[in-house]
This record gives structure tokens, sequence and C-alpha cells, in this order.
């Protein structure tokens, strides 16, 4: 036993001995290098992430490098926490000042001083626990997430529609009227994530709370109004004939008599699955281009992850007729306009933009929003130059949020037509 004991004991002051020696060899090769070189910048060292992310000391690491610098019958149940505050301790004197001049340039914009392997920068919205295992808090991710920016008035018709979903979709209410505990009647709605914000459009939520990086988990993001008759559409169907037909940016097919605005949008019977049509005369310039190719209505779009990245970016520009790129910076949340301009990410456009027929879907014309609406159009209505419709008042049988809609509708389709420099920098 004796000898057994001093054996451990000798390894042991041997390898303590080593390290030292070696330390103190680094310190003093350390102290010429700098003084050989006094010109040397040292503030920052570029180095590849991938040599970053191989050094080993995370926690999962921590056991493998003990045994390296201790013999293997001094690790022991016993004293693992005291080496590992031991290596902790020798980690911060010794590596940390090294870290303190790394610089990864391939990290996220802000974090290039961190470690590769602590950035993280995507997140989601699944459900957590507050305790346990978070390994085990998701017994399923879903695949695609669905919005609706709803007030309470519409609940039953967006109760109909969520039970057209699959748990493989996560629902998200934006709620523009600030009424959530009302939801709470419906057991979808406890698994549902709300967001309140009073008296915003389904752009203003989106610009601020679906940004590419939180929703990059899932593969398909529905962003859709609260007005949707959804009895003959099926979720799961609609997202195979997208996958199918190759199109990151759709929506399902409006039955003709809820009232349409485009030919593009109106399902068709014979199909499964369009992408261009024959507008009225005069409408088309060029018969691959909105509205009678590579256009979608922004009532009920559906985007993949990579075109929606791009299509994010879009969202609050204002167009104002003959205006130039440095006054494209107003904050019009509508949506107006930006269905012409969808086709700026994906490519060719005319090929993955399209309407799927089979699953069609009816627009029930209930702005429950609209009556919330006025200072805003009226605000837009200044902002794009148009005439000013004496709001509150109605005017050929239309409601006042409708004319002065038609009005800045008019502005902002006619200055995307001719966005002269975007066609430039595309060529």
């Amino acid at each position: 036993m004796g000898t057994l004991y001093r054996s451990g004991a000798l390894r042991r002051s041997n390898d303590r001995s080593r390290l030292i020696i070696t330390t103190m060899m680094g310190m003093v090769l350390g102290y010429f290098l700098g003084i050989s070189s006094p010109y040397v910048s040292l503030t920052k060292i570029s180095l590849p992430s991938n040599l970053i992310s191989s050094l080993a000391f995370g926690d999962d690491h921590r056991r493998p490098s003990i045994e390296r610098f201790f013999p293997d019958n001094l690790v022991t149940p016993q004293n693992v926490p005291y080496l590992v505050s031991r290596q902790s301790a020798m980690f911060c004197a010794f590596v940390m000042p090294v870290l303190d001049l790394i610089h990864v340039p391939t990290n996220p914009r802000g974090a290039e001083s961190l470690p590769p392997m602590i950035v993280v920068p995507e997140s989601d919205f699944y459900l957590r626990r507050l305790w346990g295992e978070p390994s085990k808090d998701l017994t399923m991710k879903p695949k695609y997430l669905v919005t609706f920016t709803v007030g309470l008035n519409q609940k039953d018709n967006i109760d109909a529609a969520v039970k057209k979903f699959s748990e493989d979709f996560q629902i998200l209410l934006f709620h523009y009227d600030g009424r959530t505990s009302e939801w709470d009647e419906f057991e979808w709605s406890k698994r549902a994530v709300h967001i309140s914000i009073r008296k915003q459009t389904k752009w203003w939520y989106a610009k601020r709370f679906l940004h590419p990086d939180v929703v990059a988990s899932y593969d398909y993001i529905f962003i859709w109004d609260e007005d949707l008759g959804v009895e003959n559409f099926n979720a799961e169907k609609y997202i195979r004939l997208v996958k199918r037909h190759g199109l990151e940016i759709s929506q399902p097919g409006l039955e003709p008599n809820s009232g349409l605005t485009w030919q593009m949008t109106k399902r068709r019977n014979d199909r499964e699955v369009h992408k261009n049509t024959d507008e009225r005369p005069g409408w088309c310039s060029n018969p691959r281009l909105p509205p009678c190719a590579a256009f979608v209505e922004i009532m009920a779009p559906v985007f993949s992850r990579e075109a929606w990245r791009c299509v994010w970016h879009m969202i609050q520009v204002v167009l104002t007729p003959g205006s130039d790129a440095s006054t494209w910076n107003n904050d019009l949340v509508h949506g107006w306009g930006l269905d012409f301009a969808l086709r700026r990410c994906v490519e060719p456009a005319h090929e993955k933009i399209g309407v799927v027929d089979s699953q069609w879907i009816e627009h029930q014309f209930v702005p429950s929003l609209g009556s919330q609406a006025l200072p805003s159009l009226q605000n837009a209505i200044v902002l794009t130059g148009m005439p000013r419709l004496l709001l509150g008042e109605t005017e050929n049988g239309k409601a006042p949020w409708e004319g002065a809609a038609d009005q800045v509708l008019n502005g902002v389709w006619t200055a995307i037509r001719n966005i002269a420099p975007w066609d430039a920098v595309r060529r």
C-alpha cells in the first residue's frame, strides 16, 4: 500500500512540475517575442471559426482534458469537482487573456469577439418549460408557422381556421384589440403564441416579430388575415402541392364568388396550381410580370424560409411617385404595393410564385381593423401625394377607409411599376 501511495504521489508531483515548467517557458517565450517585435499590434487576432471551435473548453470536454493533466488514479467521482475548479482557474488565468484578442469576422455583426461555439444567431417560437432537462421540453417541433392578425370579434372564424392546421404548424396570434385572455376558451389557444399591441396591422407585427432569424426554424411562414373562409382548405395537402410545384411564394386560390381584385388569384377548376393569367387589356406590360404572373395578394401569402428572408427587408418601404431612393423610408405598414414587389425575392419569379387552385379559400371582407385605421390612412395619403379624401363620409358607395385605400393603392402601384433603379441593379 505504501509503495502505491508513494508512486501516485510521485506521479502527481511530476505532472505538476511539468505543468509549472511549461507555463513558465511559455511566459518567457512570450516576453521575448513581445520585446523583439515591438511594432506588431496584438489588439485583435482574426482566426477562422472552425479553428476556434476546435478548442476544447466547453462543458462536454472538461473531463477528457482533466484526464490529460492528471493521472487516472487521481480522477475519481469524489475529486472531479475539485479538479474541475482547478482547471477553470487555469483556464481563466491563461486562456481568457488570449480569447480577449480573438476576432471572428464570420460571426454575426456585433458578436465578432465571441467564441463561435457560444453564438446562437437564430431562435424560434417553441414553448419551453420552466423546469427539467431542456432537451426534453419538446416532444415535437412544428415545421411551419401560421400567423393571424386578429380581433376578438373574429374568434369563431379564427377557431375554424386554426383547426385546419395540425400540430406540425405553430400558431401565432397578433392581437390588435388588446384582448387575449378571452381566447382561453379554445384548447389550442393555450399552445399558441399571443402578442398583443393595439391598433397595428399585420405587416407592422411581421416587421417587428417575424425577423428571419427568429422564424428560421420553420420551412414555411403563413401570414394571413382574419377574415378568410377555409372550408375547402387542407394545410398538409397545400404544403405538399407547394413543394411539388416549387413555389417559394404562394397563396390559396380565391373563390370567385367572394370578390376578386385580380384574375391571377382567382381559383381555377382544371388544375392544381397556376402561375400566370390573362388580365384586362393594358394591365400587363409583360406576361411574366405582375399582375399577370409572379404575383399573389397580401391577404393570405405563404413564404418559404428563404423567400421570407428577402421579403422581410421590404416591409415599411413607401415608394412615392417621382421619389428617389433617399425617400424610401416611410413607415407605411399596410403592405400596399408589396405584392407587386415580391418577385424581387425569387428567381425566376414567374416559376416560383403561384396560386394553389385545389386548396382554396374565401375572402369574407370583414374589415375589423378598418375603423381603427383612419389616422394612419390619412397620413398615408399625405405621404403618397394622393388627393385627400374627406375621411368620415361615404363616397361613391364606399366606406371612407375603402376610398382612401383605393387612392393610396393607385399611387403606390404606379410608383412600383416605374422603379427604374431596381431594374438597373437586377440587370
